[in-house]
């Protein structure tokens, strides 16, 4: 990228550190950015930087926020004895545009995974073991990914809570709505079987 000025280059660099872009789409948003005009483009660059200043994670469920704790958690119409435990701040949201679930929220920042040295210390586990002890909390659904590390998390998750009494469940997996059964693999049409649920 030579032939670009140096602050053209720096954008394109910075944006293309972001994940899911590469480097023909973060010359594209570069130039698209620098066709905008300048209010646009400065109301952009405002955006990131007020939301990296205001925005944190919430103290009781470690969703992000601008308040403490979030809007979920000092919600009292919510189901306060139910926790959906879940990976990231996506995860919510992804839960949310489903406008069925009304108990709260455990984000753990992450999944156990032994091959990245990622281990139960490493996630928000302790604080969602407090809440646990210090709250009547009746089931914990856990909405961890359908991949290795979700499921090992899930199953640490499980063995820890199991003996206290609590509910664990855990969010079906299997064949998408619209999906063809003969494009799914054995491990997608082994956890729809074991999902199933009578008519």
């Amino acid at each position: 990228m030579d032939h670009y000025a140096k602050p053209l280059t720096r954008l394109i660099n910075e944006l293309g550190r972001l994940p899911g872009i590469g480097g023909k789409t973060a010359q594209r948003l570069a130039f698209h950015i620098l066709s905008l005009p300048d209010d646009e483009a400065r109301s952009i660059a405002d955006a990131i930087v007020n939301a990296k200043m205001k925005m944190k994670y919430c103290s009781v469920c470690g969703n992000l926020t601008d308040t403490d704790p979030c809007s979920i958690c000092r919600d009292s119409k919510r189901e306060q004895d139910i926790i959906c435990v879940v990976e990231n701040p996506r995860d919510v949201l992804a839960i949310e545009r489903v406008k069925e679930y009304r108990g709260l929220y455990h984000v753990l920042h992450g999944a156990i995974s032994p091959m990245e040295g990622i281990g139960p210390d490493d996630i928000n586990l302790r604080s969602l073991m407090i809440r646990l002890q210090q709250h009547d909390i009746k089931e914990i659904i856990l909405a961890t990914n359908p991949n290795i590390e979700g499921e090992a998390t899930a199953m640490y998750i499980t063995k820890l809570v199991k003996p206290t009494g609590i509910k664990v469940s855990r969010i079906a997996h299997g064949i998408p709505v619209g999906g063809d059964l003969e494009y799914a693999d054995e491990e997608t049409l082994l956890k729809a079987l074991e999902g199933r649920r009578s008519y």
